[in-house]
This record gives structure tokens, sequence and C-alpha cells, in this order.
């Protein structure tokens, strides 16, 4: 490898700073340390920033998309399309909620499903289509709705609120993309229903969480929803904590067997801060990947664009392919990075490929995209801790692991 010293680089370390630190020990001292004011300031401050009229915090990105499924009515009997390539999250909620997976393979070169699959993928049981920003890269809605449109005729709804859409549902999974925009709107605007999550790995982390927000132009009550995910995510308890804290209000009503998901004033308290800083967090992870971007593209070395004219990703992650190399390749320049400190990573081995998705009766075989995309993939650290230095490090040590292979 290259003559330097060895260094030590995480694949994703969270940016955590005093103020963070300090916001955390004052919700701990406040007396509230579960759900409360810094929850419902944060999810205020969410809203505001995405552009929608309402936002929910819960304790994940996985709870926020099962959630919505279940307020949405899904269940066994219908059918819910997401991506082959995808981390397991997209698709285990739609068998918590007793529906049937259907995946969808990507486009030949692409990190994206194939939209004209999507389009036959769609029957009179189709309930959700989830969509997957991998990467922090928005996917093309456009063409989604347009399909989605040509497909109305086949939607059967279930409930009011399927009648209301009157059609298939777009709720996106956004774990990545907090913060990216695509033709003037930010994530969480397009989608109906748009699920964000601030795992530690996250651009945005409240070491555990998520959010989930929604359209306010399909004529859907904000309150009622708002009261739905509520109800949902705290037992069916028709109060929470807060509400409770009024004079002679200790008394509720269970109107529903839930679940319970979440978020709490210590994960919102970090949360709040983090938000704070997030415009210079996205600014420097575009400076990192336009620094990979110029050192590795002209190798030959292919990465998702992660910037143009009319969109912007979050820039959650760096996905580079290596042209003409196999798995067993590729999985040998990840190790010769880690003998130097480079931690990488792949994203994603598509579903098909895992046990619990072979005995659901998937096969690879049938991904074949999905399965070309993930053979020669390598994500590269990619965080806002990385100096210019850490970056070159990584870039050269790559460089020299390829010539080794």
């Amino acid at each position: 490898m290259i003559d330097n010293e060895l260094r030590n680089i995480p694949f994703s370390s969270p940016d955590v700073t005093d103020a963070e630190i300090e916001e955390v020990i004052k919700a701990m001292k406040s007396g509230w340390i579960t759900t409360g004011p810094r929850t419902k300031e944060f999810e205020k401050r969410i809203a505001e920033y995405v552009g929608v009229n309402k936002a929910v915090c819960l304790n994940s990105a996985t709870a926020a998309m099962e959630l919505t499924l279940r307020i949405l009515g899904v269940g066994p009997g219908d059918e819910v399309i997401t991506s082959a390539y995808t981390y397991t999250a997209s698709a285990s909620i739609i068998d918590h909620v007793g529906a049937e997976i259907v995946l969808v393979d990507n486009a030949p070169d692409s990190f994206e499903m194939d939209y004209s699959k999507l389009a036959d993928a769609i029957t009179e049981k189709t309930k959700v289509i989830i969509p997957v920003d991998i990467a922090g890269k928005m996917c093309d809605y456009d063409a989604i709705y347009e399909i989605v449109q040509s497909k109305k005729s086949l939607f059967k709804p279930n409930n009011d609120l399927q009648e209301l859409f009157n059609r298939v549902v777009v709720m996106t999974d956004a774990a990545h993309a907090f913060g990216a925009n695509r033709n003037g709107m930010k994530c969480g605007q397009l989608a109906d229903f748009t699920c964000f999550s601030f795992h530690a790995v996250k651009n945005l982390t409240t070491a555990e969480g998520g959010a989930v927000v929604w359209r306010g132009n399909w004529g859907l009550d904000d309150e009622w929803l708002y009261k739905q995910f509520m109800l949902y995510s705290l037992h069916g308890q028709s109060k929470d904590a807060l509400a409770k804290t009024q004079k002679g209000a200790w008394e509720y009503d269970i109107v529903y067997p839930a679940y319970k998901c979440n978020m709490t004033d210590i994960m919102a308290g970090f949360g709040l801060i983090q938000l704070n800083r997030y415009d210079g967090l996205l600014e420097r992870r575009r400076e990192i990947i336009q620094l990979y971007d110029r050192k590795l593209l002209p190798l030959g070395i292919q990465s998702l664009q992660h910037y143009g004219e009319d969109f912007a990703s979050s820039g959650h992650l760096y996905l580079v392919r290596i042209p003409g190399i196999s798995e067993d390749q590729r999985n040998k320049i990840i190790v010769k990075m880690a003998d130097v400190g480079v931690a990488c990573n792949v994203h994603y081995k598509p579903l098909p490929m895992f046990t619990a998705y072979k005995n659901l009766g998937f096969n690879i075989k049938d991904y074949p995209n999905a399965f070309e995309q993930y053979v020669n993939e390598i994500t590269l650290p990619l965080h806002t801790l990385l100096s210019d230095e850490d970056v070159e490090y990584v870039i050269e040590n790559l460089k020299g692991a390829l010539n080794d292979v």
C-alpha cells in the first residue's frame, strides 16, 4: 500500500459536540426523560424544516413505516411493493402487518428499482409502494406517480383512509434522505408518507429514532392522523404522559391494543441540536463527496451521482462500483482496506440472498440487476468527522488495493 502513517478511519462516526451533550443533560435534569416538551418541539422543527404541516417522532424509521402501514389498514390479503435492493427494514414491516412482500428488481446499472417492472408488479391487491431513497438520493417520483395513476383502476380500497387516496399509496423509506431535494421539493414533500431514520450512523442522529411526515394536499385531517400515530405508538392510550400532568387529568382510555415505540425527550434534545447544525453537516458531506469524485471517477470507478441541476442528495453514503471485478475480488479489496485501518461496507446485499427471504420463496436469480449491482459495490467511509487528509488516505489506499486484485 502507500507509504504513510497507518490511520484508523471508521466507516461512519456520529458527529457529536458539547452542545448535544449539554442539551441531553438539560433534558435529564428537567424531569422529562421520556416523551415530553422536547419531543413535541423536535416534531415541530422537523415539520418546519421539511415544509409539511406535521411530523411524528418515534423510536425508529422501522416503527414509522410499520405504524403507517397499520394506520392505512394494510394487512393479510394485501400486497406491498418495495425494492429488492434495500435493507431488510423496508420489507420486514410488510411481513409484520401480514401483507405479502413483492420485490422489484433494479433497473440495469442503477440503485433504483426498475419502474417498468414496478408497473407490472401492481395488482388489485397492491395497497402501498415503498420506494427507497438509497444513499440519500431521492427516487424518480414523477415516474412512480405516473405508474400509480396508470394503475388506478385496479385499486380496491379497504377503508375510508385508503378511499381518500383512491390509488396505491406511496410511502418512502427515506432513512438515508433527510434534507435531500428534487425538482425544488424537499424529501418529505413528494411521497404521500415519508419515513426518516435518526439512527447512530445517519446524517442527523438521536442515537436511535425516526420520524414520519405526510403531504398535506390530499384532504387528510392532520390532527386526526397525528393522533392515530400517538395512539399506535403509546399502547393505544388516549393521553400521553405530558397530557396526564394537567390538573385532574390522570384518567385515560385504552382505545386500541397497540404498540410502544415513542421517542424520548433525551433523544429529541439530542436531535434538536443536530438539526441546528444540519445545514453545515450537509455541506461538509458535499465537500467530501466532491473530493472523492474528483479523484476516483477519472480512474473508471463508478459512483452514485449525488448532485445535479435539479437534485441534491443528503450525501449519506458514498457508493462505488468497480467495473470488471468479481464478488470475491470485491471482498478481498474490503479486507485490504481494513488492513490499513479503513472500514468499508457494502450497500446492499439484495434481500433475496438472505435466509429469511429465501424462506419466503424469493430467489436471487429472479433479480439479476440487483445481483449485478451488488457484486462489485463498495461503500467508502463518509461522515463529517473525516478530514480532507483522511479522504485522501482512503483514496490512495483504494488505488493500492485495486492494483493488488
